[in-house]
């Protein structure tokens, strides 16, 4: 009956379309409504993300905003999903994306006056292990500080809520009320309804021929029905967002995979029931099951073995007129997971198969969408690769709308930023990570997650090669990097768990390394920009808080968003005068660069800017030692008088021209060195043969993160991003509110300041066992919730557990006791004085200063 109710009404609104075009047939009327030539924004592609966005933009008063449908609104992913909604995310911000989904769902209909067929009945992800026991339990500590409700429950609790389960083997629950399903037509045209009601306009049929960018920035979007000139376009076109990429020399990494779920009749089980069941996951059975009427749906996630990838769209294109067909469907490829969700659910044995949907949706290598202003082109935004449409839709639209009209994202959502694929993400790359993901749709969610399909790609050190059998390696912006490095008798291998695992030993033995002798480490996924020109300084100035380095010097600086929060951090050297080196974390390569190119952009600056990432190598050296190791190898002056601290030098290091910075993230003296990948290897071995007497060894990114966090640098992305304004975070060393040049935030900062605080991050010690924090773990003082955690590693140099934490002013003095809720257990943690190891330079530098006094 859905079937033939949603077939009906949508031939009924073609035969509306056509009806209108008939009567309204003026040279400016296309499709029964007045042609637009100019918009303020075009949508491209009309399912329920785009829909969405138009309602956001509309509704903030956007003017001019027009939403072009090749076919018909919902045509592609939309209209065959299953419409699950839940509050429940593991990613700490896309969590607000799901609230701001349903809680729009949750009125849409009033607003509208359309049906949206929303149902809460709740949902439960069912624990079958102890290894997802824990998993809940983590998840738990990052929920508590959010306002979304979620419950650990056991087998009672769900039993009241899905009665037609099998009990045997549940352990525990998950219970988020509020989840459930929607109808995925219905939203759509509630969206619709409400874009139109605030004055948006949609188009369809009318398919986007032709993207040319102007001169000053704006669109061409051609049509068959005619060209509109658009101050911006975004991209939401489902499975069709490569080929709209492609108009512009764009290779979005989106790939199409089949995803099948399972009708049934009416099970009179389900219909003599009270209320509706609600929605069950089940994580090791690897499907979702929900009441569909008096019949039950289930779609399962198949092995990455057995499940389908499109391929061939990627390669050749989405078939012409391809929009709402299925493809054939395969239940001999679902067979296992049928037969596991007849275990869970016994009704399923004798319950008749009436409808198995097959449909393509779309995926990204790491299955989160690409959302927002992409690198390269100016007023292009993207909004594709949603696995999960529909219940990201409300909150995406609200979430692009609010950075479109001011100017920044309300909150930081870097895992979904379009920019963090580079030229890695070929083909297949692509092909591998979908299926993996797809696959892995349900594995136990660990922390330092870590997933081996496609790797590596060609981002590899000039030492990969020598060092990749020695180490864990991690995947870092598509560059492997050692994690932590073996010896013999270590547990090796990627062992992950929710404590202390195989690593632990073996970081705290490179830590030691680091602190008492010397260490090497490959830094190479560093992003690296070089930004010269008449206007470079000038450029710099406007977009960091911090005043400019002199030729041969380096400082840490921030750039800020116009509300006064940390957008990015960065390591900036001028190398000559009006030639800087700008370097930044892996993962914020193309994220802080479009920023960067955008305010070229937008201020018209004389510069020249290279992305020489991928052409530099990477070679850090730390420890007491660290200079007996390099002094050999140079003849350059490498005494505390002769290469001061925050400076850089261009030297030779076994006939290899390096360009040296005298800086360590471990906060140990050292340097750090930058060359030409192809030499990476020689200056290596020099190092490591120069250093033998030394007691020269390897150190990876896990020691670094220790020793950072125990010297109390704060790391972007953790302590420092799009949430947090600097002061808060401690930076204020950083910040030069009185320098002359008016940097962006500049305004807000004062503002801020001029306020005062509502929090502040605290440096705390735990008293835990086996487990450390991690991030985003929950603050309890007097069994209430006032903070999160943003960053913790064990400190082995002072044998604690230690954290960075966001507590109210009123709780960040030293000697503070607060708890930090660990897997389900609140551990005592007090408030420190930071940092709790010094570092080098000053430890030098108060040792002089005793010296000169005695």
């Amino acid at each position: 009956f859905c079937v033939f109710l949603e077939s009906f009404l949508r031939n009924l609104l073609l035969f509306s379309e056509v009806m209108r075009s008939l009567f309204f047939s003026d040279a400016n009327t296309v499709l029964g409504k007045r042609w637009k030539d100019t918009a303020d924004t075009v949508i491209i592609g009309g399912g329920c993300v785009g829909a969405s966005l138009a309602y956001h933009l509309a509704k903030r008063g956007v003017k001019d905003v027009v939403l072009l449908e090749k076919s018909e609104l919902t045509a592609g992913s939309t209209w065959h999903a299953a419409g699950l909604t839940t509050y429940y995310h593991p990613g700490i911000n896309v969590k607000k994306i799901h609230y701001d989904s349903l809680k729009l769902y949750e009125t849409l209909e009033a607003e509208t006056g359309q049906a949206v067929g929303l149902h809460q009945p709740g949902s439960v992800r069912i624990a079958t292990t102890a290894a997802r026991v824990d998993e809940m339990k983590y998840q738990m500590t990052r929920t508590h500080w959010h306002v979304t409700e979620q419950y650990m429950v056991g087998p009672e609790k769900i039993q009241e809520l899905f009665p037609l389960l099998n009990m045997n083997k549940v352990l525990a629950g998950l219970y988020t009320p509020g989840d459930g399903h929607i109808d995925p037509y219905s939203l759509t045209m509630a969206l619709a309804a409400g874009a139109r009601m605030y004055g948006a306009q949609i188009y369809n049929p009318a398919p986007v021929t032709g993207l040319r960018q102007t001169p000053d920035g704006k669109w061409d979007v051609d049509t068959p029905h005619g060209t509109i000139r658009a101050d911006r376009v975004v991209n939401t076109a489902g499975f069709w967002a490569r080929e709209v990429g492609k108009m512009i020399g764009l290779e979005h990494p989106t790939i199409p995979v089949h995803h099948q779920y399972v009708v049934t009749a009416t099970v009179p089980e389900v219909k003599a029931l009270k209320k509706e069941l609600a929605v069950i996951r089940d994580l090791e059975g690897s499907y979702y099951l929900r009441q569909e009427r008096d019949g039950l749906l289930f779609g399962p996630y198949e092995k990455m073995e057995k499940m389908v990838v499109q391929d061939s769209w990627v390669r050749d294109g989405v078939p012409p007129g391809f929009g709402k067909e299925l493809f054939e469907s395969d239940l001999d490829r679902i067979m296992e997971h049928v037969e596991m969700a007849m275990e869970m659910v016994p009704v399923l044995k004798k319950a008749d198969i009436i409808n198995i949907v097959s449909g393509p949706i779309t995926y990204t290598p790491d299955l989160m969408p690409m959302v927002g202003p992409h690198h390269g082109v100016r007023n292009y935004w993207t909004a594709i690769g949603f696995g999960y449409g529909i219940i990201h839709a409300g909150g995406m639209g609200k979430f692009l709308s609010d950075w479109m009209v001011n100017g920044e994202p309300p909150y930081d959502l870097i895992e979904c930023d379009p920019n963090r694929y580079g030229k890695y993400a070929d083909i297949p790359f692509m092909c591998a990570k979908a299926r993996e993901s797809y696959g892995f749709n349900n594995v136990v969610g660990y922390p330092k997650e870590e997933r081996f399909e496609g790797r590596p790609t060609y981002r590899t050190s000039g030492v990969y090669e020598l060092l990749k059998d020695k180490a864990s390696m991690g995947f870092h912006a598509g560059w492997e990097q050692p994690h932590w490095y073996y010896k013999p008798g270590d547990d090796t291998g990627y062992k992950p768990s929710f404590k202390r695992t195989n690593w632990f030993q073996p970081v705290g033995r490179e830590c030691k390394l680091v602190m008492e002798k010397v260490g090497v480490i490959d830094l190479t996924p560093f992003g690296k920009f070089v930004v010269k020109g008449k206007d470079s300084l000038r450029l710099l100035d406007r977009l960091f808080a911090n005043t400019m380095p002199k030729v041969g010097i380096t400082n840490i600086s921030h750039m800020l968003t116009p509300r006064g929060r940390v957008f990015a951090e960065v390591t900036i050297t001028q190398l000559t005068p009006g030639e800087f080196l700008l370097i930044t974390g892996s993962g914020s390569e193309l994220h802080d660069l479009r920023w960067i190119e955008a305010e070229v952009s937008n201020g018209g600056y004389d510069v020249d800017i290279s992305n020489v990432t991928d052409d530099i190598g990477v070679l850090g050296i730390a420890g007491p030692n660290a200079r007996n190791v390099l002094q050999k190898l140079t003849e350059e002056d490498l005494s505390d008088s002769a290469f001061k601290f925050l400076h850089c030098k261009l030297i030779q290091i076994a006939g290899v021209p390096v360009r040296a910075i005298r800086i360590s993230y471990t906060g140990e003296l050292g340097w750090e060195m930058y060359m030409d990948q192809k030499n990476m290897a020689i200056v290596y071995q020099a190092m490591m043969e120069a250093g033998k007497d030394q007691g020269i060894d390897h150190f990876g990114t896990y020691a670094m993160s220790s020793l950072r966090l125990e010297k109390g640098f704060r790391g972007w992305g953790a302590e420092m991003n799009c949430d947090t304004n600097p002061l808060e975070a401690g930076l204020d060393y950083f910040i030069k509110l009185n320098k002359p040049g008016d940097f962006i935030g500049k305004a807000a900062l004062q503002e801020i300041k001029a306020k005062g605080l509502k929090r502040k991050l605290s440096y705390i010690s735990l008293d835990t066992d086996d487990i450390d924090a991690e991030g985003n773990e929950t603050v309890w003082c007097n069994g209430k919730v006032v903070g999160n955690t943003t960053s913790g590693a064990y400190s082995y140099t002072t044998q604690q557990s230690l954290a960075f934490a966001y507590l109210p002013m009123e709780l960040t003095s030293v000697g503070q006791k607060v708890e930090v809720e660990l897997l389900g257990r609140r551990y005592p943690a007090v408030v420190i004085q930071e940092p709790l190891v010094l570092t080098e330079p000053t430890r030098t530098r108060l040792q002089k200063k005793a010296q000169s006094k005695a």
